[in-house]
């Protein structure tokens, strides 16, 4: 790369051109080619899917009165000076609406103030600022620094520190009536060995140690953040990856509220996630935690409805260029097969897709000229589900008609309106918030 105010060379490509490296790789490339299924779609259930119509699902099954939408946003703001600076903020959303005020609304052309009347008291959310580039937090070093302001963000005040109680409820297990050791281990960020431990004070505290070094540790390290983290500066992935883990946190936190005060009313309830229901890289560890919740809380005869949309990737496009296949009306079940064999081409991982990183599976719907992307949870992980493994399945079908939007392609309103509320935009959000952090 070119050193600060030096141009790139606007002929350093035809130097690339030459590689005879390149070249080989190059004619080596193909585009990616989405083909549709191989064959004809039958109703029924088979190896490598399952195609039934919406109604003979949810014949005689009452949509969900209670709504909850939840999604976030990051925004990266650069200085113009040198040395430049660099500040990540980012912001997450939960909004509850009833079923019955959504249905009120225009689906293709809401008025302003329905919305405005909607949305008046029904949104929490959370923000903070996560420095990435020559931008120090006071008194300390990037990497500390970061670190501490993970921590002190999952103990957000403005919360009264429930989302962090809620990491605590799933790394121990808190929901069972034999919850786990009340002690687990990681990998210390400080001399790298495997002798940390998050100790279970009280459900809402608990400290962190390692027993090979003196460095102070923070409960949060226990998620592994500091891989990311360096002593000059702090990958975007950071924040990105701050986002998604607070978003599920989040999610998680509206389940343990009524888990521990009102059980039935979470009957009553859908909660819907922006983006699929994942957690990648070092943040998996999360997803075990929440899979055991799910399948105790299926055992016994909690249904908890939750699904994740994805609006982009390649399972959507999957579904965009079959859709026409699928009747008006139906879901699809892709079982593990059908995903490696169909959509992950070419795929030799031997694990089944998203055995380490998902906790629900996909769920392909056209409903209404809209082509959804859906997860949703199973419990324990199942790479080949039927319908009767989808936690609440006819009961999230028998409501999606209740919340389709028609101003964007395949929306959802609660997304919609998360995501207007989590938002930060590049203009004029980015604008305002490089003004606030007073980056030049």
């Amino acid at each position: 790369m070119p050193y600060q105010r030096e141009f790139a060379s606007k002929l350093g490509h035809l130097e690339v051109l030459k590689s005879e490296l390149v070249n080989e790789l190059v004619e080596s490339f193909e585009a990616k080619e989405i083909s549709g299924f191989s064959g004809d779609l039958h109703y029924g259930e088979n190896d490598m899917y399952s195609y039934f119509s919406i109604d003979s699902i949810t014949k005689g099954v009452e949509p969900l009165s209670v709504i909850f939408g939840i999604d976030g946003s990051k925004q990266v703001i650069k200085g113009d000076s040198n040395p430049r600076k660099e500040v990540s903020f980012v912001k997450t959303a939960i909004l509850v609406f009833e079923k019955d005020r959504l249905e009120r609304i225009d689906a293709t052309h809401p008025h302003p103030k329905e919305l405005r009347d909607l949305l008046e008291d029904r949104a929490v959310y959370h923000a903070t600022a996560i420095p990435l580039r020559n931008v120090f937090p006071k008194s300390m070093g990037l990497f500390d620094g970061v670190r501490n302001i993970i921590e002190q963000s999952l103990l957000d005040k403005s919360l009264e520190g429930e989302v962090y109680k809620t990491l605590l409820w799933l790394i121990f297990d808190l929901w069972s009536p034999r919850p786990k050791s009340k002690t687990v281990g990681f990998k210390c960020p400080y001399c790298d060995k495997k002798k940390a431990y998050v100790e279970l004070k009280d459900p809402s505290s608990a400290i962190a140690s390692c027993n090979d070094c003196s460095e102070e540790l923070l409960v949060s390290d226990f998620l592994g953040f500091y891989m990311d983290i360096n002593e000059d500066f702090v990958a975007e992935t950071v924040a990105t990856s701050y986002m998604l883990v607070h978003e599920t946190l989040l999610m998680m936190t509206v389940i343990r509220h009524y888990w521990e005060t009102n059980r039935d009313f979470l009957k009553k309830c859908l909660i819907i996630k922006d983006g699929g229901l994942t957690i990648p890289s070092q943040y998996s560890k999360m997803v075990d935690p929440i899979r055991r919740f799910f399948d105790y809380a299926k055992d016994t005869g909690y249904r908890i409805c939750v699904m994740g949309q994805e609006k982009s990737g390649i399972f959507v496009d999957y579904l965009e260029n079959i859709s026409s296949r699928m009747d008006e009306g139906t879901i699809l079940i892709p079982k593990n097969e059908f995903i490696k064999k169909e959509i992950l081409t070419n795929a030799k991982q031997r694990l089944p897709y998203g055995y380490s990183t998902n906790y629900g599976s996909k769920v392909f719907v056209k409903l209404q000229n809209h082509n959804l992307v859906l997860t949703v949870p199973t419990g324990m992980f199942c790479d080949s589900p039927s319908i009767e493994d989808f936690i609440g399945l006819p009961q999230i079908l028998a409501t999606l008609p209740k919340i389709i939007s028609h101003r964007y392609p395949n929306a959802l309103l609660p997304i919609e309106l998360a995501n207007g509320i989590a938002s930060l935009s590049t203009y004029p959000s980015a604008k305002i918030l490089k003004l606030f952090s007073g980056i030049q």
